[in-house]
């Protein structure tokens, strides 16, 4: 018979046992599908090369200063002048400052994320434009006019409209024409929509941009020179750099501990997706091994039930490559099946998984599938055939009629061994994924019950942007207070204040700077104490339900023309003096060097009016925050709307504040209302959608164990009837036998937990050394993993060891 032959043959055995052959496809298809999804997604956004000329010559530079916790501090322009007259294993460098601008012209007014680039960035970036040109040398200099390119998805979001071309925008107080759409291509550093010329931006134009070293902003990308590789282009970074640190000492804090280190580009692009996709990958492949290891009990199992079909075969001359090869005829027809299972499961699970990993790299947004699943699902097919085809032990013509004895079905010990051993292979790896989930779902709940110290599901944040274009600074305090008051006066609102910063969503952007307080004596060797700058305006803090602790809030006599004044947080306030109250009406002063070169912000004394309780606005979990607060009046406005209200719906009041503030000015934008609760969530999402991820396959990884289980003691049950027969006629009770199967379910899942939480130990281990460290599931984790599993399979076993206590003895002792 040749294969073909044993395909038909297969076909007809397959149909004689339909709902095996179910359950395998079903199995295989759901361990496929997982693998084959995961794959695209892994090979999208860390294998596929990114469309960037001659990438692997593409480099990143990165300064950072560990000793200030800084892990990207950027460039500044006299050091990226120095690197570009200095290099020669890096033939050009490409500057890029990420800035937010006020658009104007294109659509509805809004805020725009927006990349400053030099003439020289595109080019060593090597992208091409889809329409139009990109920003080149001729776009350089304070004499050029001002032009902008635009990104391709921000085209397309736009329309696609071809005719942009030509098209004059306002970009805060600067117009540019739009003169080019770029390729699609990895939004790097930040997913921007426009990208400008410098002179689009007066702060780039500025002498503290220009001449001031430590004014860093700018991120740097490079060229390698032909014939340089990455360690030679390393070891040039670090020793130039190494003699800009002795030259400009002053820059270069000792404390802070300035280094600079250079990564190929897809390498920095990739990395903050690789460990989460690379566990996930990790997490189907589990999968894909309890499908196999199912799917080979129940092979096996009915391997044996055929033992006697077999055993005739090779008495009547089979060989055992002849009857392997009818095995893997079946195999590969339920593997083939359940390939073509699994790619429909993958064509469902790719969109889902790359919305996902969307939140760790900009590469997976808008991610499709591609001919990749097709290859991963026909390759694991292929695997997992070859091996299922191996798992049955075969008879031989010697074997003296194996099977033939008896219509009943016989166990060998070592078939019993290996059924035993695929179902502790499925809890151990059901384990490790359950843990894994519960580790997570642990530390979601953990950060959702964190406490945050202000009023979170009644307070209305909207983004309203300071715009300076045409307006004074008395007109534009003048449009934020017509804003606030008439917005008092809606129905249903209590309070309405400004800030600087929405907490959580705006933490990308704080910095802290260096104070000092009058009456407090720093410690030998202390430097001053860092806290961050927050911009308010009276009533901010009811508004939030932040109680002043000592002192007084802001009020309408904190003017540009009075006394300069501040509000500290308690955080602050304890770290200097014994009592809260002490720092009240003691002067406080901004003594950071980069604050005051190019911040604008004078050294003089700020009297503290007050001492308000701790408003983390960084971090999920509060912890002190040393915040600095000046009033709006006094130190302008931040643009941020906090509208507390007694609405059982607060975004009811958006179209009414959004048209007070148009009718206050046409041009302004209103953005991204959302309740801090709202907020919050969203910053929550990446942990909720982790423990969503890892809990689906934790879950399916679940299910396949525990079919698992009941069916290898199902089958145990069927091939041991005469054995609990004769036992229950020679007086053993039902309900022993019925313990004695349930003991061997418990005994099963017993091994694999113990199995699962080695397994996961090495695992841990070799993620560390890949990943950096990785940190234990806690105890409730993994108690409740091993609970979850231990009460299942006891429950799988229900079935089977019911069906042993009710054998009935009589048909047993006429069947032998």
């Amino acid at each position: 018979m040749n294969f073909v032959g044993d395909l038909r043959f297969a076909f007809r055995s397959l149909t004689r046992a339909k709902g095996l052959a179910l359950t395998v496809i079903v199995t295989l298809g759901l361990g496929i599908g997982a693998n084959a999804a995961m794959f695209s997604v892994v090979q999208a956004v860390l294998l596929r090369p990114l469309v960037n000329r001659d990438e692997s010559r593409l480099i990143y530079i990165r300064q950072s200063a560990p000793g200030i916790d800084v892990e990207n501090i950027a460039f500044s322009v006299p050091e990226l002048i120095d690197l570009r007259e200095r290099m020669t294993t890096v033939t050009a460098l490409g500057d890029f400052s990420t800035i937010e601008f006020t658009m104007i012209g294109l659509g509805e007014p809004r805020v725009v994320r927006s990349g400053v680039v030099g003439g020289s960035y595109f080019d060593v970036m090597g992208l091409r434009p889809v329409l139009g040109r990109l920003i080149d040398a001729r776009d350089d200099g304070p004499n050029a006019a001002g032009v902008a390119v635009l990104t391709h998805r921000f085209w397309t979001a736009l329309g696609s409209d071809p005719n942009v071309l030509g098209t004059t925008v306002r970009l805060g107080v600067r117009s540019a024409t739009i003169i080019g759409v770029l390729e699609p291509s990895v939004p790097y550093p930040q997913e921007t929509e426009i990208i400008a010329n410098v002179v689009t931006s007066p702060h780039h134009m500025s002498a503290t941009m220009v001449m001031g070293r430590a004014h860093r902003m700018t991120e740097l990308f490079g060229r390698l020179a032909p014939g340089a590789d990455l360690e030679a282009a390393r070891a040039e970074l670090r020793a130039v750099h190494g003699a800009l640190l002795e030259e400009h000492p002053e820059e270069y804090p000792q404390k802070s501990r300035f280094q600079i280190e250079a990564k190929l580009l897809r390498d920095q692009i990739t990395s903050p997706a690789r460990t989460v996709l690379l566990l996930l990958l990790a997490a189907s492949a589990l999968i894909f091994i309890i499908a196999c290891s199912n799917v080979a009990n129940l092979i096996l199992a009915r391997s044996v039930r055929r033992e006697g079909e077999l055993a005739i075969r090779a008495a009547l001359g089979a060989t055992a490559g002849a009857l392997r090869r009818t095995l893997l005829a079946e195999s590969l027809l339920l593997c083939g099946i359940g390939a073509i299972l699994g790619v429909i499961v993958a064509l469902g699970m790719v969109p889902i998984l790359g919305r996902y990993a969307s939140r760790f790299s900009v590469r997976a947004v808008g991610l499709t599938v591609d001919a990749s699943v097709l290859w991963v699902g026909v390759g694991l097919a292929l695997t997992a055939a070859v091996l299922l085809a191996f798992v049955p032990r075969l008879p031989s013509a010697a074997a003296g009629g194996l099977g033939l004895s008896s219509g009943s079905v016989r166990i060998t010990p070592g078939t019993n061994r290996r059924l035993r051993l695929f179902a502790v292979m499925q809890i151990a790896a059901s384990f490790v994924l359950l843990a894994g989930a519960g580790a997570l779902l642990t530390t979601l709940i953990a950060l959702q019950r964190a406490p945050t110290g202000f009023e979170t599901r009644q307070v209305l944040a909207v983004d309203v942007p300071t715009m300076a274009y045409g307006r004074t600074p008395d007109q534009t305090g003048a449009f934020y207070q017509g804003v606030m008051r008439q917005i008092e006066e809606l129905p249903g609102v209590n309070r309405v204040s400004l800030g600087s910063s929405v907490p959580w969503r705006d933490a990308r952007q704080s910095f802290s700077f260096q104070f000092s307080v009058e009456g407090y004596a720093r410690a030998d060797g202390e430097e001053d104490p860092r806290g961050r700058i927050r911009t308010v305006s009276p009533g901010f803090f009811a508004s939030l339900g932040v109680p002043i602790i000592a002192g007084r809030d802001f009020n309408e006599s904190d003017r540009p023309d009075g006394e300069k004044v501040v509000i500290v947080s308690q955080s602050a306030a304890q770290r200097m003096f014994p009592s809260v109250e002490d720092a009240v009406n003691r002067g406080l002063m901004w003594t950071d060097r980069i604050l005051q070169q190019f911040g604008g912000v004078s050294g003089e004394p700020r009297r503290i009016v007050g001492v308000a309780a701790d408003i983390d606005d960084e971090n999920i979990v509060p912890g002190p925050a040393t915040t600095v607060y000046h009033p709006s009046g006094q130190f302008g406005y931040g643009g941020r709307l906090f509208v507390h209200t007694q609405m059982e719906d607060p975004y009811g009041l958006v179209p009414s504040i959004t048209r007070i503030i148009r009718e206050l000015s046409a041009d302004q934008p209103v953005e991204r209302a959302a309740t801090l609760e709202d907020v919050r969530a969203e910053v929550l999402a990446p942990d909720r959608l982790n423990a969503l991820v890892f809990g689906g396959f934790a879950l399916v990884a679940l299910t396949i164990a525990i079919v698992g289980v009941a069916g290898v003691l199902a089958f145990s049950v069927s091939a041991r009837t005469r054995e609990f027969g004769i036992r229950l006629a020679i007086g053993c009770e039902p309900r022993r036998l019925l313990a004695r199967v349930l003991g061997e379910g418990a005994v099963i899942a017993a091994a694999g937990i113990i199995v699962g939480a080695l397994g996961g130990i090495v695992l841990m281990r070799f993620a560390s050394a890949l990943f950096g460290v990785i940190r234990m599931p806690g105890v409730l984790p993994i108690a409740g993993a091993a609970a979850l599993l231990a009460t299942a399979a006891i429950l799988a076993s229900l079935l089977p060891a019911a069906r042993a206590s009710r054998v009935d003895v009589m048909q047993v002792l006429r069947s032998e």
